[in-house]
């Protein structure tokens, strides 16, 4: 449950510091929750031993945008980047490289989005890991139980009604 009441403060943290309304909270599915509002739904985690930077909290998330995009991976890092150093994703025995700068990341095409959310559904643990502007590494690890549900319920949630 306290997993549940993280994923809940860090949405508020982030939706506020944006000036939007806050969003409607989907449910949380072990450690990912997922939410709707302003114009946007998405599924999202945290590391599970997050260690933020001053000024933003780590998070992954798949975002859905009705009419525009859907399905999108992006993840903010604990810390940010070293220009001009690779940001892989691991998850299990499968490797991404991201695209990105400073602090977030993302996937280098929709071909690599779908591949990356299949390898979600399927995974166990999930690893962002690059060098930081001081030359240490960033290696930010996520669980993925719940990420399905997560992602499914933030995908109907952004279904254009009619």
């Amino acid at each position: 449950m306290m997993r549940g009441r993280n994923l809940l403060l860090l949405l508020s943290i982030a939706w506020s510091s944006a000036g939007t309304a806050q969003p409607r909270s989907l449910g949380v599915f072990g450690g990912w929750g997922a939410f709707a509002g302003d114009g946007r739904c998405y599924a999202i985690s945290e590391p599970a031993d997050h260690v933020g930077s001053a000024g933003w909290r780590p998070f992954a998330s798949i975002g859905h945008w009705p009419g525009r995009a859907g399905g999108q991976f992006q993840v903010r890092l604990s810390r940010a980047k070293r220009q001009g150093s690779a940001v892989l994703l691991r998850i299990d025995g499968r490797s991404f490289q991201l695209a990105g700068g400073g602090r977030d990341a993302w996937a280098s095409d929709p071909g690599a989005d779908r591949e990356i959310q299949t390898a979600i559904r399927t995974g166990i643990d999930m690893i962002v890991e690059t060098r930081a502007a001081d030359g240490t590494i960033v290696r930010d690890r996520y669980g993925l139980r719940g990420a399905a549900t997560a992602m499914d319920a933030a995908a109907i949630a952004c279904i254009p009604r009619r």
